[in-house]
């Protein structure tokens, strides 16, 4: 089997799409929303839209299909319909406004997401992305993006048995679709996203991730590449925005986190598993890299455990 590393991060970062709302609508319309999360989607299901928020030269024109990840921007509008009538302002979260008896032969559809993440790993998507990422819903990488939103549209209108249930699974792979058509269509930003996607680097990153306390050095990364030292070490900056041995660290630190958080694991031996020749050398390594340290950072994130769900942001 193929080594699933955008998985292996996603587990990692906790990532979790959720639908949040959305609407289904007939005429000329209007929708002005301020932007509360860093990370949000909107999904045009069905119907034409045209978007804007800031940070782009002109409006967006959205068709069936199309997502638009919009990454730590402050307001979002979104027009559309057809008509001579008055144009209606529509509000998403506005129960009378969902989808009930939605009908994409006549109607406007949009759902509206947001991206969940834990602090390390809403850094690393943040910094994966672009401002405004558009993937297309026409393009032949995102076939199963169209069947996703269709399949999250039938579960939302048809008020069947364990709905809740589905369209909570439907929103997370809705995101992970997302991405999936995103890295096909675009070229991404130096980054964990487009490092762990590429497949000249994947023999390198595959290593990593296996043996993440092995000393690796640049030349025997270098080789697992095919490269020259020279070359391997321009690629892989080039792609993943740091060093290799930089991104290594930054892997050990995300595994070091999920361990502090989901285990009891003494700090002696999280070092050595990872690769750290002491105690304080890991402890220095991970406040560098997090802001406290190991003991400190299990403390505040077991704290904050019992009110995680009401403390994520809408």
């Amino acid at each position: 089997m193929v080594s699933d590393h955008l998985s292996e991060a996603f587990d990692l970062v906790e990532v979790r799409g959720v639908l949040s709302g959305g609407f289904a609508v007939r005429g000329p319309w209007v929708s002005r929303t301020a932007m509360d999360t860093p990370l949000k989607f909107m999904a045009m299901v069905c119907g034409r839209a045209r978007l804007s928020t800031d940070g782009i030269d002109g409006p967006i024109e959205l068709e069936p299909g199309d997502v638009v990840i919009l990454n730590n921007r402050s307001w979002l509008e979104l027009r559309g319909g057809t008509g001579d009538g008055p144009i209606r302002e529509i509000t998403p979260t506005d129960p009378a406004d969902r989808f009930i008896g939605a009908n994409c032969g006549t109607d406007d559809v949009l759902f509206g997401g947001r991206v969940d993440l834990n602090p390390a790993g809403q850094a690393l998507l943040l910094q994966a992305l672009p401002p405004v990422g558009h993937v297309r819903g026409s393009a032949a990488t995102a076939a199963n993006l169209r069947g996703t939103l269709h399949r999250l549209l039938d579960e939302v209108t048809s008020d069947r048995i364990g709905s809740a249930f589905a369209i909570r699974q439907y929103g997370q792979l809705l995101l992970l679709e997302v991405l999936r058509a995103y890295v096909g269509q675009a070229e991404l930003p130096p980054g964990w996203l487009r490092v762990l996607t590429d497949e000249r680097l994947r023999p390198v990153v595959t290593a990593m991730h296996t043996e993440p306390g092995k000393p690796w050095g640049l030349e025997e990364l270098a080789r697992a590449a095919a490269m020259s030292r020279t070359s391997f070490a321009e690629r892989f900056r080039a792609v993943a925005g740091m060093p290799p041995l930089a991104y290594l660290n930054r892997w050990r630190m995300l595994l070091a986190q999920r361990a502090l958080r989901d285990g009891d694991v003494r700090v002696g031996s999280l070092a050595a598993e990872l690769g750290y020749a002491s105690e304080s050398a890991f402890s220095t390594a991970f406040k560098r890299e997090v802001g406290v340290s190991p003991l400190r950072y299990r403390h505040r994130v077991r704290d904050e455990l019992p009110g995680r769900a009401e403390s994520l942001p809408n």
